[in-house]
């Protein structure tokens, strides 16, 4: 019979000789970023300033480990065990306590025996491609003081980007605190941090398990509460008009589908309270919103919130929005919007679309000035949290009347500087902005607003390869520092309509031109790429020249002084 075995234990038992972690070759890498793993920190800073010695739990890791044995393959839970791994490495690496370092460093690594001739050895083993690479930039004791000094270029895969960028958020983060605060973290993190650790020594099983705990079927969502409570209301107050809410309600959800429906109760939340969640929506949803309808108004709550934003909600995804004016401008940019890599702009866009549908005018200019703040936070790489400070100002000021050119819907000095250094620096390594910021710019040198293109693919490339042969004209164009300069900003970036071709890539710039940044058609689809197919050479000085353009272009458009 197999054995399931379900138990809450502190990170201190976590990150001990009870376990030896190996993330399986089939799993996917570690893929977390920096607003997720500063998110994390966040919280935990969050639960450390309370001081009334809450524990905080990180939920469930699903592990194929024999009871008699430490080894434990991770099924789930591989980015949180790996962010926290980096979290205690950048604690050891900042502590001047030597014993304190040995301490946290004994929680990263097995210490090993002389007596027994045995070495250290990290607790947690990454995927056989990141597993070195790991264990000697982040492990190793000390290894995190340098891990800045490595050179993006010179990693392997997208998981050693995102280990070297995470640990240097968080180092950053937590370089400036006090020595007694770093060591109270730590110690938060070892007694008052809790993870359920669900084992079974059967992979099938393990699969299994994973799946139920991750899986929606038909379980009840939280919209699903709240219209129970809701409509049961309803029929408490008017018997006869339980049944036609119950309709208006299921409706809505069919109008945008379970998951969208799902989404939708999480931004009505953020449009009433006006501050990001800090617990599951269901212990919030009531005091926030709901004790606002019930028990005398249920009826308002399905005609003035649920219906008007479900149906604002649709208009916002599918960019459809109608009016006899302006109407196309403003589902270009929601379009341009719909391009960002999180939601957290849709709550102030759904109040925008419920309360000024009448004036499309206005809409225009405000996802305008929309689209600027959230272009600037995602170049910027603001995190979840600051983020979501913003844009509950922008739902306050939306409420107050405050006028589009005031202070909360504008970048300050800093934040337009900021933004245009990030633009002149080495975008490409940034993945989820460099595409963002490239298709912006296309639309620009198109001079077509809302140029879009049906491809199923879109790649960026470069012009001077990341990797130029010994003995290629490259070489003699451009020195070492040249390429370490150029190589990943936008003067060197272009568009295609195809996937990588790794040999092709190489090619000199003549016959890159004509084999590489050509379609089948002829000249390539896009405005930023068929600008290449006009230089007859490819130099610094025209890196630079087209450096300099784009900047300024994007700097136009988005009103950035500095």
């Amino acid at each position: 019979m197999r054995r399931l075995e379900a138990h809450e234990f502190p990170l201190h038992e976590i990150f001990s000789s009870d376990y030896v972690f190996r993330i399986p070759t089939y799993q996917r890498p570690y893929a977390w970023r920096t607003d997720q793993a500063e998110q994390l920190l966040e919280d935990l800073v969050g639960t450390l300033d309370r001081e009334d010695d809450e524990p905080y739990f990180l939920g469930s890791i699903v592990l194929v480990k024999a009871a008699d044995d430490p080894v434990a393959d991770v099924i789930d839970g591989q980015q949180r065990l790996t962010t926290l791994t980096i979290l205690l490495a950048v604690l050891r690496d900042l502590s001047p306590d030597v014993g304190f370092r040995q301490e946290l460093d004994e929680r990263v690594r097995e210490p090993g025996s002389k007596l027994l001739g045995l070495d250290p050895k990290p607790r947690l083993a990454l995927r056989e491609r990141d597993r070195v690479f790991f264990a000697k930039q982040v492990q190793e004791a000390g290894a995190t003081d340098t891990l800045g000094e490595l050179i993006p270029g010179a990693l392997t895969t997208d998981a050693q980007h995102a280990i070297r960028e995470n640990a240097l958020a968080l180092r950053a983060r937590l370089a400036d605190w006090p020595t007694p605060k770093q060591i109270e973290l730590a110690q938060m993190l070892a007694k008052r941090t809790f993870l359920v650790v669900v084992s079974t020594p059967d992979l099938a099983s393990a699969h299994r398990i994973f799946s139920v705990m991750n899986a929606r079927g038909l379980d009840l969502s939280p919209a699903d509460i709240f219209k129970s409570q809701v409509v049961g209301r309803v029929g408490e107050i008017d018997a006869a008009r339980e049944l036609s809410y119950a309709e208006k309600w299921e409706e809505a959800e069919e109008l945008l589908g379970r998951d969208d429906f799902a989404d939708l109760f999480l931004h009505i939340r953020m449009i009433f309270a006006k501050e990001r969640g800090r617990k599951e929506l269901l212990k919030e949803f009531d005091e926030q919103v709901l004790s606002r309808f019930l028990p005398d108004r249920p009826q308002s709550f399905v005609d003035d919130v649920v219906v008007p934003y479900a149906d604002a909600y649709e208009r916002l995804r599918d960019r459809a929005f109608v009016a006899e004016s302006f109407a196309e401008e403003v589902n270009l940019w929601l379009t341009r919007l719909g391009q960002i890599d999180n939601n957290d702009w849709r709550p102030p866009a759904l109040w925008a679309l419920h309360h000024k549908s009448n004036d499309p005018a206005w809409l225009s200019s405000f996802f305008r000035t929309l689209e600027r703040l959230a272009a600037s936070m995602l170049i910027r790489r603001v995190y979840a949290t600051p983020r979501a400070t913003r844009y509950a100002g922008v739902l306050r000021a939306l409420e107050a009347g405050e006028s589009l050119d005031g202070p909360t819907f504008t970048l300050t000095p800093e934040e337009q500087n900021e933004t245009l250094e990030r633009l002149r620096g080495p975008l490409y390594l940034v993945k989820p902005v460099r595409k963002y910021v490239l298709l912006r710019l296309d639309e620009l040198l198109a001079n077509s607003p809302g140029v879009s293109y049906d491809h199923r693919v879109i790649t960026i490339e470069h012009v001077l390869p990341q990797t130029p042969r010994d003995t290629s004209q490259w070489i003699k164009e451009f020195t070492s520092d040249d390429r370490t300069y150029w190589t990943h900003r936008l003067g060197n970036l272009v568009l295609l309509n195809r996937s990588r071709n790794s040999a092709a890539q190489n090619y000199d710039f003549d016959q890159k031109k004509t084999e590489y940044f050509t379609s089948g058609n002829g000249v390539a689809a896009f405005a930023l790429t068929t600008q290449v197919l006009t230089e007859q050479t490819w130099t610094p000085e025209v890196v630079r020249a087209r450096q300099e353009s784009a900047v300024q272009l994007l700097a136009q458009e988005w009103g950035l002084d500095g």
